[in-house]
């Protein structure tokens, strides 16, 4: 028995039972490229030969063209925000209408050393940490706390560590 024919019928054996991804694990032979010649319906390679043809006004007129008939809606990409112009335009419509603010974020500025302990407990309770990392973000004052919390509920949490022992500000 020669070794070719046992590749021969290696190759075979592998072609039938196993895909193309697992077969290039188990074989020398390459993978086929995408738009290979030999793989390519003539009918396809005319259409891409005559979009190729195309002016980048008409390749944008066929994209919508074939959006239409389609049914192919348009995804939002996402779009890096302007930093110059947008200021001015923001500062003119905070000019116009003053809102009052109705989110919150509570920041804890001091701990008194007396009562540190019970803040630990309140922060640990409030923000869903464990003791140790509890202490460590009360040692490490100011920072905030909770971000982003209705104007209601932030007093209550400002009520509530102050009469711990703790200097509370909301920002």
């Amino acid at each position: 028995m020669t070794s070719t024919s046992v590749a021969a019928r290696q190759s075979a054996r592998m072609s039938s039972a196993v895909p193309v991804c697992a077969r290039r694990w188990y074989s020398a032979e390459p993978l086929p490229t995408p738009g290979s010649a030999a793989a390519a319906d003539p009918k396809i390679t005319a259409i891409v030969d005559q979009i190729e043809g195309l002016t980048l006004l008409q390749t944008s007129e066929l994209v919508s063209q074939l959006k239409t008939r389609l049914n192919i809606q348009d995804i939002a990409m996402p779009v890096a925000m302007p930093t110059g112009g947008a200021a001015p335009a923001a500062a003119a419509v905070e000019e116009e209408k003053p809102a009052e603010k109705t989110e919150f974020s509570v920041k804890i500025d001091k701990v008194d050393a007396a009562s540190k302990a019970k803040v630990i407990r309140e922060v640990k309770n409030l923000a869903g940490l464990n003791l140790v990392e509890a202490k460590k973000f009360v040692e490490s004052v100011p920072k905030v706390l909770k971000e982003s919390v209705p104007k209601e509920e932030a007093e209550k949490l400002k009520k509530a560590l102050e009469a711990l022992g703790a200097t509370v500000l909301l920002e």
